[in-house]
């Protein structure tokens, strides 16, 4: 019998809009080629970034962690006219499908793939950023976050993926894994930023939404 968690998933799934034809493929193709599919944002999470870029309507997008190109496909999809969306993946094996998907999606013209670290890549990018995704190497979240913070507009967002860990983070000591250990204490960092205002939301591994305080 499935447990409560993943009917209310499906649940949620079944109440959110569906995903396009070019996702459907994407998650499927991603499920069948790579080795850790489960990195990819899938429909709830994807509809919740599309919506957020769509109430937003950032100008420019920076996402740090490609992957296959799901999540680069759902925010790009709130872009204003003339927008665009740097991404940077660090697997050079992975290129093929995401421009295979940003092509079949009509957004070539504005997803930019930079193939890389992107500690060395970041700072050669040209701001101030409207929307700044992070879901790359969990250990480096303070580090990218304090590099984009000061290159993101007044209103801006920062959204951090996996901030819950699989519920590892509220784990203590030993308990916790090295990455666990570096998303706590990321988290712990933003809440005390006060430059920001934030909230978690319990959105598959977690979800970590941050405004810029300013005038928008």
């Amino acid at each position: 019998m499935k447990d409560l968690a993943t009917l209310l998933n499906a649940y949620c799934e079944a109440h959110t809009s569906p995903q396009p034809p070019t996702l459907y493929e994407l998650e499927r193709e991603t499920h069948l080629k790579t080795l850790a599919p489960q990195m990819l944002s899938g429909h709830l999470q994807g509809q919740f970034l599309s919506l957020l870029s769509k109430l937003h309507r950032p100008k420019l997008i920076l996402e740090i962690g490609t992957f296959t190109g799901y999540s680069a496909i759902c925010l790009a999809q709130g872009l204003q006219e003339g927008g665009r969306l740097h991404t940077i993946e660090a697997n050079a094996e992975l290129e093929y499908l995401i421009r295979k998907y940003v092509a079949k999606a009509g957004l070539e013209q504005r997803i930019t793939l930079h193939i890389g670290d992107a500690l060395e890549i970041i700072p050669s990018l040209e701001g101030p950023f409207d929307m700044v995704f992070i879901d790359a190497g969990k250990q480096d979240y303070i580090r990218y976050y304090d590099m984009v913070a000061g290159n993101l507009n007044p209103g801006g967002l920062i959204i951090a993926d996996n901030v819950l860990w699989d519920g590892k983070v509220v784990n203590e000591g030993r308990d916790q894994d090295p990455d666990a250990r570096s998303l706590h204490e990321f988290n712990e960092m933003v809440q005390r930023d006060p430059s920001v205002e934030n909230i978690m939301l319990p959105v598959r591994d977690g979800l970590l939404v941050v405004r810029k305080l300013g005038e928008t």
